[in-house]
Order: C-alpha cells, then structure tokens, then sequence
C-alpha cells in the first residue's frame, strides 16, 4: 500500500511538473513575442529621415550676425505691442491697428515683392498669398495668431510688454504664444525673397486676430475669403505643439510632437435654484451646498479612461524604439499593456489630459448677502473631450456622476473634437513637416500627437483634412505653466531655430513627391 502511495504521489509530482514547464514554455514563447515585436516594431508613418536630407535646399539656413540681429529686434517689436484680447468684444483695437503697421516696417521685401499679394481681413487679420511658379501643385498653408491673452505686471518678474533680455531668454507676453511662430515664419520669407527665392508651390500665410476667444472673426474669415475663391489646400501647418524636453519618462533625447488633432471643448453650467429666507432659519440644503456636492463628484469621478483609442497611441508607439527598456516593450505593446500605462499617465496633470477627457470647474457664483439664504447658484465646469468622446456621451457620464435632478445642466460652449490627419508614409504634409524637422534638429525624436489645447484650425477644416500644429520650441516641464501664465519667454538660440525651421519647411514643400524621389518641380 506504501508503495502504491508513493507511486501515487510521484505521478501527481510528474504532472505537477508537466504543466510548470508547459506554463513555463508558454511564458516564455508569449515573452519572446512581446520582445520581437518590441525590435521589430515600426509604426505608420516611421520611415528613415535620412531620405528626407538628400533634398538639397537652395538657401541653406545659414544667418548673418546683421539677420541675427535684426530677426531679434523684430520679435522684440512685436511682443512690445500689446495685442491683449480678452473676449470677442473687448480688445484693444488700437494696439491691433499698430500691429499692422509694425509689419510692412519690418518685413519690407514681402510687402514690396511682386510674388506676395498681402490682405486685411475683418478690419485686424492678414492673409498673404505667395505666388508659386507651378500652378499644378496644391497650395499649402501656415497660420498664426498675432493676440495675446492678458498679463497681470504686478505678478512678473519683468513687465510683461517689455520684451527684456534675461540670461539668454526673451520674456513677454506672446513669446512662446504665439507671437514666435507669427513672426519666425514672416522673417523665413523675407530672408528667402530677399536671397531670391522663388517658390515652386503657392501658399498662404494666415494671421488671426482673435484665436484667443476661438478665432470668429479671423481665422474664420480668412477661411471663407479662401472658400469662395475655391481654394484646396494640400496641408496646413498651425502652432499648438512643440519639442518636449525631459518631459517623456525613459526618453533621453527631446521629442517634437506633430499633433495630427486636437481635443474637443465643451463648456457646461450646473445651476440650483431653491427658495430663499434669512440665515437663522436655513434649511437642511441650501443651493450654495447642493451644486458643492455636485461640482465634488465630477472632481472625485473623472471621466472613463480612453488611452490608445485616439492619436496618443501613435505618439507612444513611434516613440517606443527609442525608450529605454522596459518602457520600450510596454510601448510597443499598448494592445497588452495600455490599462497599466493609462493608470501611470492619470497621476500627472501634464499626461492625465492624453488619457481621457478632463474636468475643470472654473467659475462659481452664489450668495446675495451674508445673512440671506442664497436663492441661486450657478457653476462653470470646461470639458476637454478626448477625441473618442461625443458630446451625448459626457452628457450622459455628467448627468450620472452627480445624479441629482435639482442640479440644471446646460452645454454653454461645444467645439467637437477634429478628425485625425493622416501621419503615414504617404502623407506629404506630414513627412515635410517631420523631415524639416530632423533638418534642422538632427538629434530629436519625432511622432505624432494630440493637441491637448484649442487653436483656430478648426475653421479650415473645408479647405483640408490634414491640419498639423507644431512649433520648434522647446519646452521644459518648468514651461508648460509659463504659456498663458507669469513670465512666459522664448530662448533667443530657440528663437533663431525657429526662424530656420521655416525658412527650410518653405523650400521643402517645393518638393513635388515625398522621398524616396525628391524630385522638385522646379527640376524638371
């Protein structure tokens, strides 16, 4: 019986190590398939940059100390005018009339060039258009805004419009948004026209004067203007992301992102009313304490997790081969991996806003007078809908989280998100865009991404599907306050970088076919 016993047990011990070393085989075949696709992966869109530098510029993006110079004071001229706009109705139309004219001062071979026609558009914007020598080529676009947001002096460490050097940077409201990209690309093409650039494909250049209040009057404009002549465009190139610097865990070189979208807008207003009376007599709930509750739920409740559903995954997986492991294997496995990765993400403002769409409660008004019951109560909560988000879907999510029929609910403000633009190999806008980039900055990393904030490229959406946002600036953890907030600034070496940036970007969309051809209409 002893016998049998033991025989018994070896068997379950045999079994028992049977299925171990089958777990085990299995364990490490689905490992070593998470570490091929790991070096293996190559993301849509991911092809070699050194193709894209076979293309040889006419103009090499070399300055003069004299350009050096005057491309300086010219930013400085522009941020020491101040383009404040504070709503639809309250702007200093003056300050915005002197910036019309500051801009024929200091670019005066494209107001004077017979390829530059040069328009005002609602009294304030600028549409410029640059005639190109093919006119079989789809024209593209760039645009920037020339209003700034308000700057309260008494919180800065310089005045705000002063434009001061201090230790190697710029400060001034405006630098970094978006007075910058406005006058990099303007100074681009005077340097090119004044070496004798003549383009190959036309283009235009589009300056708004209100994209801080959601672009009504100018960008919406200039848009039409172009509608009704039947232009097409083949890309447009907006501000809206930059060059990241330390900002990406397990990336030890900057990354410039592209945001190929843009999260949405909503802008929602809770409401109580109650019955009023004196303050000795206050009920159980009064509506000061009833929309508290309310507005606390929303806070405590964020909205449902959507990382890798919208263009946050291709940032993250064309980013991969350059992580350090293990991050690089997570990366290129977000089909296993992102849940884990979107609960890392949510603890950080800065990456919680590319998992889901986010709640901010910024306004709130209640109360008469110290001793009154307060009758009304009314809040604000800004909604930025990840782009998988729908409106009905947040109203639902709202309506559940505070469940709470004394509370109104009511959509003030909507700007859907906007579809994503193509970022693949083919996508002509996108690889110029990308290629300029490893132009001029050589050592960064490169991908797509999401907007996280709101610009005026909503209202070119008829012209074209493929809006890019991206800027050459480079911005640190410590930045990212700095835009729209005290002490924003540009780095003065940054600032010439730009500058190069688009005084290459404007000779590589001359090209009539991505790489591996290169070849330029005005070769054949």
């Amino acid at each position: 019986m002893l016998e049998g016993e033991m025989k018994n047990t070896k068997g379950k011990i045999k079994v028992t190590l049977i299925i171990l070393l089958v777990l085990l085989s299995v364990f490490l075949i689905f490992l070593s398939a998470l570490l091929i696709r790991t070096y293996t992966f190559s993301a849509a869109g991911n092809q070699e940059r050194s193709s894209f530098d076979t293309a040889l510029a006419a103009f090499a993006a070399n300055f003069s100390k004299t350009e050096r110079t005057r491309l300086l004071d010219n930013l400085k001229g522009a941020l020491r005018i101040p383009t404040v706009n504070r709503s639809a109705t309250d702007f200093d139309s003056s300050s915005l009339e002197e910036f019309g004219n500051f801009l024929p001062q200091v670019f005066p071979t494209v107001f004077s060039s017979n390829l530059v026609q040069h328009e005002i558009i609602a009294n304030y914007s600028h549409l410029f258009t640059v005639r190109g020598s093919n006119s079989s080529l789809q024209p593209y676009m760039l645009i920037a805004h020339l209003d700034v947001v308000p700057a309260l002096e008494e919180d800065w460490d310089v005045p705000p419009f002063s434009a001061e050097e201090k230790d190697g940077y710029l400060y001034g409201r405006g630098s970094m948004d978006d007075k910058a990209s406005l006058m990099g690309i303007l100074q681009a093409l005077e340097f090119l026209l004044k070496r004798g650039y003549k383009p190959c494909r036309s283009f235009y250049i589009g300056i708004g004067h209100d994209e801080e209040v959601g672009g009504n009057n100018g960008a919406r404009n200039i848009a039409t203007v172009l509608q009704s002549r039947g232009i097409k465009l083949s890309f447009l190139l907006d501000e809206g992301s930059f060059i990241l610097s330390g900002i990406i865990p397990g990336l030890n070189r900057n990354a410039a992102i592209i945001a190929t979208s843009e999260k949405g807008f909503v802008t929602i207003s809770l409401s109580v009313s109650v019955d009023t009376g004196h303050s000795s007599m206050p009920p159980k709930e009064t509506s000061i304490g009833i929309l508290a509750a309310a507005v606390s739920k929303l806070e405590k409740n964020p909205m449902p997790r959507m990382f890798g559903q919208g263009p946050e995954r291709g940032l993250f997986e064309h980013l991969s081969p350059q992580l350090r492991f293990p991050l690089n294997m997570v990366m290129a496995n977000l089909w296993l991996f992102s849940p884990i990765v979107s609960r890392m993400m949510e603890k950080k403002p800065s990456t919680n806003s590319l998992v889901r769409t986010t709640t901010a409660v910024t306004e709130f008004y209640a109360g008469i007078k110290e001793n009154v019951i307060a009758p009304f109560a009314r809040a604000t909560v800004n909604f930025r809908l990840h782009p998988v988000h729908t409106l009905d879907e947040l109203l639902q999510q709202i309506q559940q989280t505070i469940s709470d029929d004394r509370v109104k609910i009511e959509v003030l403000q909507h700007y859907p998100s906007l579809p994503m633009s193509s970022y693949d190999d083919t996508s002509f806008g996108y690889q110029v865009i990308k290629g300029t980039i490893g132009n001029i900055f050589p050592e960064v990393a490169i991908a797509p991404g999401l907007c996280i904030a709101n610009t005026d490229t909503r209202h070119y959406l008829k012209l074209t599907k493929q809006l890019y946002r991206f800027i050459p600036m480079i911005l640190k953890q410590e930045d990212l306050t700095r835009i729209h907030g005290v002490n924003e600034r540009i780095s003065i070496k940054n600032y010439e970088e730009i500058v190069k940036f688009y005084f290459r970007l404007l000779q590589n969309s001359d090209l009539s076919s991505l790489p591996p051809s290169h070849i330029s209409s005005c070769d054949l």
